[in-house]
Parts: C-alpha cells; structure tokens; sequence
C-alpha cells in the first residue's frame, strides 16, 4: 500500500501536475479534495472533465466520473455488494476507494487518453426501435454507422502508419535512391537513342512501337472488359439456374396439389401469421415495454445499498405473502358453479400456454429452415466458383472418382520418377564435385612445373587471351544479330499492325453499334425514371394521407373504447349499489328479528343509542369536574407551597450537616479548641 501511494505522489509531482505532494500532505487531504484530484486526473484524460467539483452537484459529480470509468473499463476488485461500495465510497470521497482508483488512473495514462478520444467518437448513440420507422432518421442513423466506420478505418490507418517504423531519414534515403535510379535511366535512354540514331528511319520504327504499345494496352483492355462480360455472363447464368431450380420446386410441389388443400394451407399461414400478430407479437410488445420502464426507472434511481435491498425483499415476500392468503380466501369462498368455471379457465390457459409454444417451435423452425436454405444456397454458389459448373450427382460423380483415381496414380507414377531424377542429381552433384577436386589438383601440379620453368602465369594469360578472342567473336555475332533482329522486328510490327487493324475493325464497327444503342437505352431509361418518380410522389402523397387517416381512426377507436370501459364500470357500482339498496330493504321489511337486526338502519339506530349515551355521561362528567374545579385548584396550591416549604427545610438541613463536617468546637477548662 505504502508502493502505491509513493507512486501516486511521484506521478503527481510530475508534469502535467505538479502538485509539490509528500507523503504526509498527500495522506492529509479531506474527502473534497481527494474528489478534486480525480476529477483533475479524469480532466487529463478526458478535457470534458476538467471542472470543479464545487460549481456542480455531488450527484452530477459522482454520475459523470462513473461514466467516465465505464469508458474507461474500469473494474473494481470484488463482489456485488463490493460494487455498492465502491460507488457509496466515490460519493463520500473514502480513501480506500479514490488511492486504488488512481493508481491505475496514473499507471495507463497515455493508454486512456486514446481510449476516452476514441469513445467520444465510438459510443454508438441507442436509437429508439419506434423511432427508427421514420425515413429521416433511419438514413440519419444509416450515415451515422457508416461515418463511424470510417472513422475506424482511418484510424487503423493512422496507427499503422505511425508503427510502421517510416522515418524521414529512410524517406530521404529512397527519395535520393529513386533520383540516382532516375538519373541512370535518363542516361541508358540517352545511350539507346544514340544508337538508333544510327539505323535508317528510325523515326518510323519509334512510330511503330509507339503504336504498337498503345494497341498492346488497348487489347489488354479488351481483354478485361472481355473478362468482366464473361464474369457478368457466369453471374447471369448462376441466377438463371437458381431461378430455374426454384420453379422445378415450385412445379414438383404444385403437382399433386388441389385448390382445396392449398386454400386450407393458405389459411392456416394466415391464422398463424394472425395469431402472431394479435396476440403474440402484441403481448412480447407489451412485456418489452413494461421491463424497459422498470429498468429506465431503476436506472433513474440513486444508488442502492446491501440493507436498501434487504428491505426490499422483505417487503416483496409480505406481499407475496399476502397475495397468497387472498388467493386461499377467494378460493375458499368459491361455490360448485365458480370452481367449474376455474377448471374451465385453468384448461384455457393451458390451451394458451400450449399454442403459444406450439408457435414458437413453429417460428423456430421457420427460421431454421429459412438459415439452412441460406446455408445450402451458399454452399452451392461457393461450389459453382470453385468448379465452374453444378454440384456433381449419381454417376457423375463417380465418374469424377475414377478420374481422379486415374489422376492419383499418374501423380505416383510421376513422383517415383522424379524421386530417381533426384537421385541421379545427387550423383552427378557429387562426381562434379571430385572433377572440381581433381581440377585444382592439376592446376597447382601446372602452376609448380611453370615456376619451375621460369614462365609462371603463362597458363592464366592463354586463358585469358582464348577468353578475349571468344567475347570479341560473341559480341560481332551479337551485333550481326542485333541488326538483322532489328529489321525483322520491323517487319514483324507492321505486319501485327497491319493484323490489328484488320482484326479490329469489325469490333469498332460492333462498339459504334452499341454505343449507340446505349445512348437511346439510356434516354428510355431517363423518361422511365422520370414516370417512375412522379408515380412515386402521387402514391406516397396518398398514403401519408391515408395513414394520416388510420391514426385519427385509431385515435377515436382507443377514445371509444376508454369511454366504454368507463361506462361499464359505472355501470357495475350502480348495479353493486342496487343490489345492497335492494338487500337493505329485503332486510329491514323482513318479520324476522335476526334479519332486521342486520340491516344497516338497525346498526345505525344502535350505535347513535350508543353514542347519545355517552355524550351523556360525558356531559355529566363535565359538570362535576366544573364544580370541583375551584377547591381542587386551591388544594393543589396548597400542596405546591408545602412542598416548597419542604425543599426549604431539606436544603436547611444539608447546609448545617456540611457545616458541622467542616470542625467542632470543644469548651474544656475554660479554653476552646477546634477539631478538625
């Protein structure tokens, strides 16, 4: 601990700080002020919180430095209800919380400045669902994504680069590299310009080459052009099968279907899709939203405590507790006719239970059927890349086996082969390597007799001079060569122009063609668009107000039927209040005595009896007590000045007690003497 808090001070001394902290001053500091230091810390990491904690809330404070360290990734060591500490002990500025907490704050500064830097731009704003249906937001949501992936993108690039150890030094260096590269080029071209300089019509061979290059980049994009088409043609071909395929499906499952029983399998998609959507979908809505208003209400509350919790769940189980006594009385009071009815309702709701699971399953395997379908198309599609043409079946494939078995032992019987030409390379690898030996040997047994003639050296200058002569010969071969290569290169250009433009010319024709078909294509498509577009604004501007239409009949549907729920629970008071008007009167009629005594105008009769009574006594009560009211008053202040009169005597008595404990005095033989 001791480690820790010297590394905190070391840290905060340093720039950017400069706190001027000890040990001790450190260890002194308030609550107040261990909150201003993290905030100054976080203020490092983060600008956006580099504020003073006494123009803001403690609240605000405590809720900004828990996002921030949830950015962060911060994890405090321990449990739960630890948690709960934690952030109790970041409200109140403990120590114990705010030492640890900076000690890694300090530890990783640089690693979390990039970290809060990158989450001002990569904490992903959570839109609303229902708000998403607008168009609006929907792109704005849509550009806001692609923007942030971007942003990514450009900083693994930047990231990249700046651990990709280029220097400006190594920088200039190829700079400077690429200059001499350069300059050795310009040299070179010189050099061969002077050369051709020398042949006849050499402008025109420059011509031609020229030309040559160009037709040369020209077909090279033909050829991918052709390649693209051939690409686009094979797409065209895959979509074709597949459509193909699903009408084959679409044909076999078609056959031996009747109108009736595909009306039946129409209409139980329809009751199912139905179901879904009034019932199913609505309540999951309905329980979506419920538990997201608890969870935005839980959220907006402070921070709770471990006894704050405690205190909830005991309140929780007296309310499941009472819950289930009110169960037992009402089932109690439950007759024959009413516990038919709730065997009826528990067969219902176990009805419901089951179709609702019985959906689900149904959902689940829709699903698992529309991913294995996804699955199989891939497969399929990944396969026509790989071999070109369909997924082989039946005989063809076996076919392809034996083919490949064929294939497999051609491959043995050519690997064999190269194993012994691997062989004999070793061989004549090892006999080149004694001739080389024996060479040496020779030439050293040549050099000794040489410097024993007196004529050393005589052997390398013949050899030198055979060399010479064998390069001059090489090199007016080479230039005889040259020359009639030259001339036959030119011969050959023209006659590949000549194949060019001749080869050409229909495609030129064919793209003028097409060229001009496109541009009518593209006119067509202009006018086809513009209808589209003004068919589009007619058909959207009656839909907003045909929806606007629906939503003021939903509005006045959910209206009508508030008002109906209203009236009917009118209703049932007035009907509960009839039926005890109507009780009440059955009663108070009735000739039995025990009847009458229950109606609510015998009670009522009673208990004001009951209360005349008493106001009654009460008022007897009173008259005594205003008729005794002089000679008690005077009685008791009798008894105050009595009991003053005692206090009086008492405090006497105690001051003449400690006035004897202080000495006494004693008369003897005509003298006085004090005894202490």
């Amino acid at each position: 601990m001791s480690d820790q808090i010297q590394f905190i001070v070391d840290k905060l001394n340093q720039e950017p700080f400069r706190k001027n902290y000890n040990l001790i001053t450190f260890d002194s500091l308030g609550s107040t002020q261990l909150l201003q230091l993290l905030s100054d810390v976080l203020g490092e990491i983060d600008p956006k919180h580099a504020v003073d904690i006494r123009e803001e809330l403690l609240e605000q404070t405590a809720k900004r430095m828990l996002n921030l360290l949830g950015i962060l990734k911060y994890k405090p060591p321990g449990s739960v209800s630890d948690l709960s500490a934690f952030r109790q002990g970041l409200v109140t500025g403990s120590k114990p919380v705010i030492h640890p907490l900076l000690h890694w704050l300090l530890q990783r500064t640089n690693e979390l400045k990039k970290r809060a830097y990158l989450a001002r731009f990569l904490v992903k704003l959570e839109v609303p669902a229902e708000f998403l249906h607008d168009d609006t937001v929907a792109d704005i949501n849509k550009q806001y994504e692609e923007l942030m992936e971007a942003f990514k993108n450009l900083h693994k690039e930047c990231e990249q680069l700046k651990t990709s150890g280029l220097s400006t030094a190594e920088i200039r260096r190829d700079i400077d590299a690429m200059e001499e590269e350069k300059d050795q080029l310009v040299k070179r071209v010189e050099r061969l310009k002077k050369r051709v300089e020398t042949v006849q019509n050499h402008p025109r061979i420059l011509e031609i080459a020229r030309q040559l290059r160009v037709e040369k980049e020209r077909e090279e994009s033909l050829a991918q052009q052709k390649q693209e088409q051939k690409n686009q043609l094979f797409l065209a071909e895959q979509r074709l099968q597949r459509a193909q395929l699903q009408l084959k499906e679409m044909l076999h499952a078609v056959v031996d279907s009747k109108p009736e029983s595909l009306m039946k399998k129409l209409e139980e998609e329809i009751n199912f899709n139905t179901y879904l959507v009034t019932e199913k979908l609505p309540r999951e809505l309905e329980s979506k939203r419920n538990s997201t208003y608890i969870l935005q209400k839980v959220a907006a509350e402070p921070a709770m405590s471990q006894s704050d919790l405690n205190v909830l769940e005991s309140k929780i189980n007296e309310v499941n507790a009472q819950m289930n006594q009110l169960i037992e009385k009402r089932m109690m009071k439950y007759e024959p006719a009413d516990s038919k009815f709730s065997m009826y309702r528990q067969q219902a709701s176990i009805m419901s239970r089951k179709k609702e699971a019985k959906a689900e399953q149904l959902q689940a395997a829709k699903e698992e059927l529309a991913s294995v379908e996804k699955q199989m198309q891939q497969k399929t599609s990944q396969a026509h890349e790989l071999e070109g043409s369909e997924v082989l079946k039946g005989d063809e494939l076996k076919h392809y086996v034996n083919k490949l078995r064929s294939k497999s032992t051609f491959y043995k019987k050519k690997r064999l082969e190269v194993a012994e030409i691997t062989a004999e390379y070793g061989v004549l690898q090892r006999t080149e390597e004694l001739l080389k030996q024996r060479h040496e040997a020779i030439q050293q047994q040549l050099q000794a007799i040489e410097d024993k003639k007196g004529i050393s050296g005589y052997s390398y200058t013949q050899e030198e001079l055979e060399r010479v002569s064998a390069v001059k010969s090489e090199m007016d071969e080479m230039k005889g060569r040259t020359l009639d290569n030259m001339s036959e290169m030119v011969k050959k250009l023209n006659s590949m122009v000549s194949e060019k433009k001749a080869s050409l010319a229909p495609v030129i024709r064919e793209l003028r063609q097409l060229r001009q078909k496109c541009q009518e294509l593209t006119q067509e498509c202009d006018e086809k668009k513009m209808q589209y577009n003004s068919c589009a604004a007619g058909l959207e501007s009656n839909r907003s107000a045909l929806e606007q239409e629906v939503k003021g009949l939903l509005e006045e549907c959910v209206q009508e039927e508030s008002n109906y729920h209203y009236i009917n629970c009118v209703k049932r008071n007035l009907e509960i209040q009839l039926q005890r008007a109507k009780e009440e009167m059955k009663a108070y009629v009735s000739s039995d005595p025990q009847e009458r005594r229950k109606a609510v105008r015998e009670q009522y009769t009673r208990m004001i009896l009951e209360q005349e009574n008493l106001g009654k006594k009460l008022r007897e009560k009173q008259k005594v007590v205003r008729e005794n009211h002089g000679p008690n008053m005077k009685q008791m202040k009798m008894w105050q000045d009595f009991e003053q009169l005692m206090q009086c005597k008492r405090e006497c008595f105690l001051k003449q007690q400690n006035q004897t404990a202080i000495g006494q005095v004693i008369q003897e033989g005509g003298k006085d003497r004090l005894v202490l």
